[in-house]
Parts: C-alpha cells; sequence; structure tokens
C-alpha cells in the first residue's frame, strides 16, 4: 500500500473514475491520505463524483509518472469521523480554504477491496492488493 501511495503522491494528479448510470465519468484528484493503514481521498459531499459514489461505490484511480503507470480497482468507503476529515486536511493545508471538518460538506473516502497494478512498457506488471 506504501508504494500506491507513493505513486500517487509522486505523480501529483491522478484521475478517478466513476459510474453515473450507464456513462463513466472521469475527473482529476490530487489527494491520498494513509490514515489508519488506510488509503483516503478527499472530496465534497455537494459534488456529482459524491452522489455517483453513494450510488455505486466501485471506482478506477489511474495516474503516470517517469513511464510507469498506476491503475487501481477498488470501493470507495466514506468515513465519516471528524478525525479521518482532520488528518486529510492537515496533509493538504491549502484545502482548508475551502473545507473544513466540521464544514458538513468536506467527505473522506477510503480504499477497500483495492487491486492496483503498475505497469510499464519495459518491464512484467507489480500488482499490489490491500
Amino acid at each position: 500500500m506504501e508504494r500506491v501511495e507513493k505513486f500517487l503522491k509522486e505523480a501529483g494528479t491522478y484521475y478517478l473514475a466513476t459510474v453515473d448510470g450507464d456513462q463513466p465519468r472521469v475527473r482529476p484528484f490530487g489527494t491520498v491520505n494513509n490514515f489508519e493503514g488506510k488509503l483516503y481521498i478527499q472530496t465534497g459531499k455537494s459534488k456529482d463524483v459524491s452522489k455517483q459514489l453513494h450510488a455505486n461505490p466501485k471506482a478506477e484511480i489511474c495516474a503516470f509518472k517517469d513511464g510507469d503507470w498506476i491503475r487501481i480497482a477498488c470501493e470507495l468507503v466514506e468515513d465519516d469521523r471528524r478525525e479521518a476529515r482532520a488528518s486529510m486536511l492537515d496533509a493538504y493545508p491549502q484545502l482548508r480554504g475551502m473545507y473544513s471538518e466540521d464544514d458538513g460538506n468536506t467527505e473522506v473516502l477510503y480504499m477497500k477491496d483495492a487491486t492496483a497494478t503498475i505497469s510499464s512498457f519495459t518491464k512484467a506488471p507489480e500488482v499490489i492488493k490491500f
């Protein structure tokens, strides 16, 4: 899991795919935080991505860096504890201009039953389950 976190942080931007009815939706994200041994992402409850994940928690994440790419298939599960939200915002203090632990909008979700595959054109894929 640490390898996955490091890859996403070094990539800076990753792309999160969700399902909206029968239509895939993809958008850029940049938050990833290890809290209590789980990898979390952050969004706002008012956003469509949140609504889509609550309707269907299956998601994929993809990022590219230095000729390698990662794909993570997982379920994203909301953790509604204040401590989880605070940990994310402490890791990304620049978000505090838009979000707060107590604003009723900040949402953190952790990756459950995740399978990450790191691939490139020059070496065999590396599969990490967490």
